[in-house]
């Protein structure tokens, strides 16, 4: 990352604009243009410094379901495992842990239902057994890092 892509990360984390020419704002607010700013986030997610640039939906305000699971995997097994959990369009986002329990994934489907039959797939696909932990209190910390 250059100066610039951090410039960019640190601008956008704490929100983007809501016009009708959002990149075009956010773009003149840093100084670039808007195909700049966009070339840099494709590159910045293309090579992996951001997993992704996109909004943040809360899922049950739509009507839907979030729930954070997770698996106990053999070591040999970790990547295939893995591959089967990803390939599920539900999983938001997928971890490795040093635990017993190590993958843990958040599973977000359209109807509260859904999570139950995601759950049951994954089971049925990987024969381990999904351990679902859904939230019961939900606390907002807004984290800024800066890079």
């Amino acid at each position: 990352m250059d100066t610039v892509d951090r410039r960019i990360v640190n601008a956008l984390q704490g929100g983007f604009p809501i016009s009708e020419c959002p990149y075009e704002d956010a773009a003149r607010d840093l100084g670039l243009t808007q195909g700049e700013l966009i070339e840099r986030l494709k590159r910045l997610c293309a090579d992996g410094v951001l997993s992704r640039f996109g909004p943040l939906y809360d899922a049950e305000q739509l009507g839907g379901a979030v729930t954070l699971a997770a698996l106990s995997v053999p070591g040999e097994r970790f990547e295939a495992v893995a591959d089967l959990v990803n390939a599920h369009p539900e999983i938001a986002h997928n971890y490795a842990r040093d635990h017993a329990l190590n993958m843990w994934f958040v599973i977000a489907t359209e109807t509260p239902e859904r999570i139950r039959q995601v759950i049951e797939d994954i089971e049925a696909e990987t024969s381990l057994t999904v351990y679902n932990m859904p939230k019961i209190n939900e606390f907002y910390i807004g984290l800024n890092l800066a890079v």
